[in-house]
């Protein structure tokens, strides 16, 4: 009997929270290590949050000097009855779900959703989440669950540095292109730019930070779209062992930056650069990012989880002129933030 592709993610996706979580831990052996927090949804689901905080220290302690200063990584796995109107709107990329006024159809998603706020100002933060969604038939008494009427997958991962640092954007993004081409060339280019479009700040005319991948409704459909090859359409199969490669390419794209970066020395100003930096990771997710946005106005929503991603801590100065000279350190992040940057095919010149 073949198992359900919810089935088979969801495995998948725990297997790799826990492979990321351990690499972190290995990284910085003498540090607290993840809390697991595992929690319940009364609509219908679970999930597993791995994070690492360091509370503050005591007055009579010295602050803890850990790699990291705050990461979560997080699994939801949910179900439940997709309102009409949701419904309405999805069909706009999903023409196979079918549509009649006040008729609600079952749901399920599940992901994996994480980011690594490192404390050393040279150390960039990550991000990447990875998610499967699919709507079924209502399911019949002598079923389980309903045929599955519409499926598809979305994620990515980003890079955020407070420094900039071209052996590290190169290695990101060249790890990342590396994967998506043994699933075809057309890929990389595409979530690369929509990537560096999704993660803008427009009132700061300048993107969060130095991009990577992001794609959405991912399925057979959407696939053709981004291919010459149209006559082999790429099966469920096919897309979600793309989605494995991605999940898999974090730990060797992330965790040699951080190797090379989180004994580096930093001064004052390196931390004060660092959490003005972070005070624009802020902006993006409570302004713009559809998912927290989502999740704050979702009823019953765990809070902690939708603001894991936010940093321990950020900065927000009136009228800085940090980063305003563009021959400073500060000043070539900021640079690139207004250009994106094809780093993957970038010859080394900065």
């Amino acid at each position: 009997m073949e198992v359900p592709m919810r089935q088979r993610f969801e495995e998948y996706i725990f297997g790799l929270q826990e492979e990321i979580i351990t690499s972190f831990e290995r990284l910085d052996p003498n540090a607290p290590t993840f809390k697991r927090d595992s929690w319940l949804r009364a609509q219908g689901g679970k999930g597993v949050s791995g994070i690492f905080s360091v509370p503050p220290p005591g007055d009579a302690l010295p602050a803890p000097q850990t790699v990291l200063e705050k990461a979560g990584v997080n699994i939801s796995v949910v179900h439940g009855m997709l309102p009409p109107a949701a419904i309405k709107e999805m069909r706009a990329d999903h023409s196979s779900i079918p549509y009649e006024e006040n008729t609600s159809l079952p749901f399920f998603a599940a992901g994996i959703s994480l980011v690594v706020h490192p404390r050393n100002p040279h150390a960039p933060t990550v991000h990447a989440n990875y998610r499967y969604f699919e709507i079924t038939e209502k399911a019949t008494e002598d079923e389980g669950t309903g045929k599955v009427i519409a499926w598809w997958f979305g994620g990515g991962c980003d890079l955020t540095p407070s420094y900039l640092y071209e052996e590290d954007a190169r290695h990101f993004h060249t790890t990342l292109q590396n994967t998506c081409n043994q699933h075809g060339e057309e890929l990389y280019p595409a979530f690369k730019k929509w990537c560096d479009e999704y993660f803008y700040i427009v009132h700061r005319q300048e993107t969060r930070g130095i991009g990577g991948l992001f794609f959405d409704d991912l399925s057979t459909e959407t696939h053709a779209r981004l291919s010459d090859d149209v006559e082999r359409p790429r099966s469920p199969e096919e897309i979600f062992g793309f989605i494995k490669a991605l999940g898999n390419s974090f730990v060797p794209s992330y965790l040699p930056i951080v190797e090379r970066r989180m004994s580096m020395p930093s001064t004052d100003q390196h931390r004060r650069w660092q959490l003005l930096r972070r005070g624009r990771y802020v902006e993006f997710n409570l302004v713009y990012d559809r998912g927290t946005r989502f999740g704050l106005k979702t009823p019953s929503a765990r809070i902690e989880s939708i603001l894991m991603s936010l940093p321990e801590t950020a900065r927000w100065e009136y009228m800085s002129d940090m980063g305003s000279d563009l021959e400073s350190e500060e000043g070539r992040l900021v640079a690139v933030l207004k250009q994106p940057i094809d780093w993957a095919g970038l010859e080394k010149s900065l």
